[in-house]
């Protein structure tokens, strides 16, 4: 379901204290300036947000601004995200690392959260942006710096199938179901991460990325099939078309076993639930089963284990029932 956020909500003399709190909630905090004189006819603007797996789009129609993520910001807030621009109408500039990539429509640009940026639209106008975790492309940092502020012509070379797929992604996100959704965010990061190559001179991108790639992908599966009982490695080496061997391969780089990053995800789950205070908060038993515990003497042992005292204890010392 949309989340939509819309200046035609509040009153005129509100909107525009309105329109920056909902750039900053939707995106990462950001600072916002409307060069529109107030005299004027009031700021409009709407956004109009989705989400398919771990990818964020979000497609913004507003009156002039510009927008900065400045060094102050990103103290305050250090989210890890690369964002990905694609004009919809109106002209666009997106500036970040010393280059300024000049979009007209149908025009895409990268933009990395960990680093200052500035996005200046002179007129009315529309994008669609795409949020994804910075790991999830398996890039090195150094080859996400040359990216960044570089204009990708949506009518030429591969950037050419690019855009139209994400334009067509933006516009039917509302209705993909959710094993759809998370297929077909899979797909944009995997086109994506090939633009990428290509633009940096390469044939493929190297091993190490595409293992980290596959790894975030392999992670936002289990946080989507957290409730089935039935997940293993069997069956999440099955969905990836990967030998179970390989998937321990994967995960033994990373520390945890799979079997034991599938417990945690649970269990910090299930301590969330648990922390709900009210009178109609869950049962422990409830709380166990909903997240793929089949036994509840086995889900108290992990949990005491894991943090140190019983599930209802934990319940109890929180406010819960």
């Amino acid at each position: 379901m949309s989340l939509v956020l819309s200046t035609d909500s509040v009153p005129a003399g509100e909107r525009r204290a309105y329109w920056h709190d909902a750039v900053w909630r939707t995106f990462v905090p950001l600072d916002v300036s409307t060069p529109k004189d107030p005299a004027d006819a009031p700021f409009s603007g709407a956004v109009r947000t989705d989400r398919l797996g771990h990818l964020q789009i979000s497609t913004v129609d507003a009156d002039p601004e510009r927008v900065f993520r400045t060094p102050r910001l990103i103290a305050r807030d250090s989210a890890e995200y690369m964002l990905i621009g694609l004009q919809g109408y109106g002209p666009a500039v997106i500036t970040q690392d010393g280059r300024d990539a000049l979009l007209r429509p149908g025009d895409f640009a990268f933009y990395d959260t960990t680093r200052p940026y500035t996005l200046n639209f002179p007129d009315r106008f529309q994008m669609k942006v795409f949020q994804l975790p910075r790991q999830a492309l398996g890039l090195r940092d150094s080859d996400l710096r040359r990216i960044t502020g570089i204009t990708l012509r949506g009518d030429e070379g591969p950037a050419a199938l690019v855009a139209p797929f994400l334009a067509g992604l933006a516009a039917g996100a509302t209705s993909c179901r959710p094993p759809v959704g998370d297929m077909l965010a899979r797909n944009a990061v995997d086109l994506l991460t090939t633009l990428i190559a290509e633009h940096l001179g390469r044939d493929t991108a190297d091993t190490d990325a595409a293992h980290r790639a596959l790894l975030v992908r392999i992670r936002a599966f289990i946080d989507h099939h957290l409730a089935d009982p039935g997940l293993s490695p069997e069956s999440i080496a099955a969905a990836h078309r990967i030998s179970v061997r390989y998937l321990h391969r994967l995960f033994q780089d990373e520390g945890p076993t799979v079997s034991r990053w599938i417990q945690h995800r649970r269990l910090e789950e299930c301590r969330r639930e648990l922390s709900r205070p009210g009178r109609m908060s869950p049962t422990v038993s409830a709380v166990a089963h909903r997240w793929g515990f089949a036994n509840p003497a086995h889900f108290s042992r992990v949990f005491r284990a894991a943090y140190g005292m019983s599930p209802r204890e934990w319940q109890g010392r929180s406010g819960g029932a």
